[in-house]
């Protein structure tokens, strides 16, 4: 299977921009085929050990069967859409993508 984290930090920090970016998630980029799993929300406060990475607003993770199902994920109409109407607001995007069990 194939992990697919992204990690956005916005350049509005407010809770109604954070709530704008996931309901644009939900509403673009559920649904496509092959999706195993499907998640998105806020960095969850109080887990500020040396070792949590804090530098981010919203997160998604997606777990796709395999490889072609995120390729095709990656230009299906729905996943360009959001980019278009969402990129403005991302101060920055780092995407992790990971073979998982």
């Amino acid at each position: 299977m194939l992990a697919h984290n992204v990690f956005f930090s916005l350049h509005d920090k407010s809770p109604e921009s954070k709530a704008r970016l996931i309901n644009a998630c939900k509403t673009h980029l559920t649904g496509h085929a092959g999706v195993l799993f499907f998640a998105c929300g806020e960095l969850a406060e109080g887990f500020d050990r040396p070792v949590n990475d804090r530098d981010f607003d919203v997160a998604l993770h997606i777990v796709f069967p395999d490889k072609a199902h995120h390729d095709l994920y990656q230009d299906a109409p729905r996943h360009v859409k959001f980019v278009e109407e969402n990129k403005a607001s991302w101060a920055k995007v780092r995407v992790f993508d990971s073979v998982v069990d």
